[in-house]
Parts: C-alpha cells; structure tokens; sequence
C-alpha cells in the first residue's frame, strides 16, 4: 500500500466571475505532478462561472434547478437536480458567498473538471485528475461529507468485481467509489470555514480514464427510495 498525502492550498484568493482557476491555482506555487488529484470546492467553481443569483428567494431558487421534488420539510426540500443528483435544496447554498446571494450548482460539473484538468495540463504540464466536490447529506446516516459531483482524469470507480477476497470468495458486487472517498477526504483539510477551496491528493491509487459523477448516481429504476 502506498503513502498518500493530502495538500491544502492557501492563497487562492476571494473567486469572481470570469476568474481563471487554473491560472490561481498556479499563481500559489503548488507544484503538481503527474497522478495527483485536485479537488476543487464547487462554491469556487460556482463563483468563476457567474452561478450566482440574488437570495431573497432561495426557495425559489432550488425549484428552478430541480428537475422533480421528492420531499419537503419545513423550508427544506430535497429534490432531484437536472443533473441527477439527489440532494437538499437542489445544492442551492448561501455558505461563504458575499451579499444577498446564492451559489447554484454548475451548470455542468463534468465538464467543468474536464476544463480545469486541461488548463492545468496546458500550465503546468503535469496529467492530474480533478475532483469538484460538494456537501451533501447521506440517506440512513447523520452529517454531511463531501462527495464528487464533477470528475475528469480517472475513474469514479474501484471494481473489485471478479475478483476474490482475502478468503478466496468471488466477489460480485463490490465498487468502491473511489471519487466520492477521495472528495471526503479531501475534506479533512479543506473544512467549510478556513478559506481552503482546494487540496491535492498524491499517492491515491486511481485507474486514469474518462470517469464521470453522473456514473455515480444511481438510476431511479435501481432506487429503492425513489
């Protein structure tokens, strides 16, 4: 097994719309190398793409980007977003954003993984994956953790499909998703208070390839609570 390390990023200022994050990220002195991760707080990826809207309705808001309401409580909903994802208030978040504003979800996270793995390769020439990582509850469990809603540069997935554990037993459902473990972990240093937008990962074992978040919604016919 091999030693992973994770990164916290200082310096990156205060995102605005129009910003290259590549070119910030560059502009601290991080030095990356081929096969580390970056994940990428959603808010910042939010702020350079101009998803802000005013807040003085944030319910309304949530409506707007939910593809289908699936509960309410009090002024929560949780709620299916165009993307797929089932999440609370459709990722709509007033959290460290300035004024009366709110911060919607990318209009594609994926896509947006996919410009910032290039415009780091163009910089830096390092081959890096990228993780947007965003807060959001879990079904059955209490507390939030950081999950991967856009991917590029790797595989979401660890398959262990076809293989056989420690006691020789075939194994034919085990998927590790390995984007969502290294946003959580990512997590650890990045917290929803201190400014840290964005950590690299080195070490992490990840099979490269052309992973998206999308693979990691689970489809409404195989979802027992939809």
């Amino acid at each position: 097994m091999s030693e992973i390390t994770i990164v916290p990023v200082a310096g990156i200022p205060e995102v605005t719309p129009g910003d290259d994050l590549a070119a910030l990220i560059v502009a601290t002195g991080t030095q990356l190398r081929d096969g580390d991760v970056i994940v990428v707080a959603q808010k910042i990826v939010s702020k350079a793409e101009a998803r802000i809207v005013p807040g003085s309705d944030r319910r309304s808001a949530a409506r707007d980007e939910s593809l289908r309401i699936l509960r309410r409580s009090g002024d929560m909903i949780i709620s299916e977003t165009r993307h797929g994802f089932v999440c609370a208030n459709a990722g709509v978040d007033a959290s460290n954003v300035e004024g009366d504003h709110v911060l919607l979800l990318p209009l594609d996270p994926d896509l947006s993984a996919r410009r910032l793995r290039a415009a780091l390769k163009h910089l830096t020439g390092a081959d890096v994956a990228v993780i947007v990582a965003d807060t959001f509850g879990r079904a059955w469990r209490i507390g939030q953790t950081n999950v991967a809603i856009g991917v590029a540069g790797m595989d979401a997935f660890t398959d262990y499909r076809g293989t056989r554990d420690t006691q020789g037993r075939d194994l034919t459902a085990t998927r590790i998703c390995t984007a969502d473990e290294l946003a959580g972990a990512a997590e650890l240093v990045m917290g929803k208070a201190d400014g840290i937008p964005l950590a690299v990962i080195r070490g992490a074992s990840i099979a490269p390839g052309r992973g998206s978040a999308r693979d990691i919604v689970r489809p409404a016919g195989d979802d027992l609570f939809r």
